[in-house]
């Protein structure tokens, strides 16, 4: 099979990359890097999520140079941490705030690419959107009041635990159910929610972080912040000024 795909591919008029499989998919960022971090490929989705008018604005260029800091720092040092260790990223639960204000949740991969001799040469990545859920079978009711549990009561956040007792079934049945619903393991989904409260508030109040912090089940401000900013690329205190500015 192996000896197949490489006689296909290499009969091909110019390298495969994915490029244009991936243009066709809104809900997906598509690119590939090379070893300073700067975009090689990219898909229209990437374009569009930028603000820029053509792939051209995006080749050759890091995501600082074309996204907004404090986010663009976060992916640049995610690949950086790809491309030196050539360990893969894979399924992180990201909320990504764009050039064109769009903002939204995606789980990102990135893989590192190596040449014959094993060395890493680049890196391909993707962030796919989170899709809505669906709840509307009779299968997912006790689904339905595990979550509605934990948005009545994240000010003290239930376990993975908890919730599956409340839905009368196992971690690993719930996790399963969750991620048909959602996407993502029960642990990713709880993440989410809290998150999602606080940039909600971030963006709408004048409250403190140490308020919101309490309301999204975090009793430790350092805590929370550091997890926010490994959701969001950014301080709660960044996030704050770049939604509102």
């Amino acid at each position: 099979m192996i000896s197949e795909i490489q006689d296909i591919l290499g009969q091909l008029d110019k390298p495969f990359t994915g490029e244009e499989l991936f243009d066709h998919l809104p809900d997906i960022v598509f690119f590939i890097k090379n070893t300073k971090g700067q975009y090689l490929v990219v898909n229209n989705t990437l374009v569009q999520r930028c603000g820029a008018q053509s792939k051209s604005d995006l080749l050759g260029r890091l995501p600082g140079e074309v996204l907004r800091p404090p986010l663009a720092q976060s992916f640049e040092d995610q690949d950086r941490k790809v491309l030196e260790t050539g360990q893969p990223l894979v399924g992180q639960l990201e909320l990504h705030f764009y050039a064109t204000r769009d903002v939204g949740w995606c789980l990102t991969s990135k893989l590192p690419l190596r040449n014959r001799q094993g060395e890493v040469v680049g890196l391909v990545g993707v962030s796919q959107d989170l899709r809505l859920p669906d709840l509307s079978t009779d299968e997912y009711q006790h689904v339905i009041a595990a979550i509605n549990f934990a948005e009545a009561n994240l000010h003290d956040p239930p376990s993975v635990a908890d919730l599956a007792t409340i839905a009368e079934m196992s971690s690993y049945q719930l996790d399963r159910r969750m991620r048909r619903v959602f996407g993502l393991t029960t642990g990713q989904w709880l993440l989410k929610l809290r998150i999602d409260l606080a940039q909600r508030r971030l963006r709408t109040s004048d409250e403190s972080i140490s308020s919101i912090a309490m309301q999204a089940g975090y009793s430790d401000q350092s805590a929370f912040t550091r997890q926010f900013r490994r959701a969001t690329g950014m301080s709660p205190r960044d996030y704050r000024n770049a939604r509102r500015g």
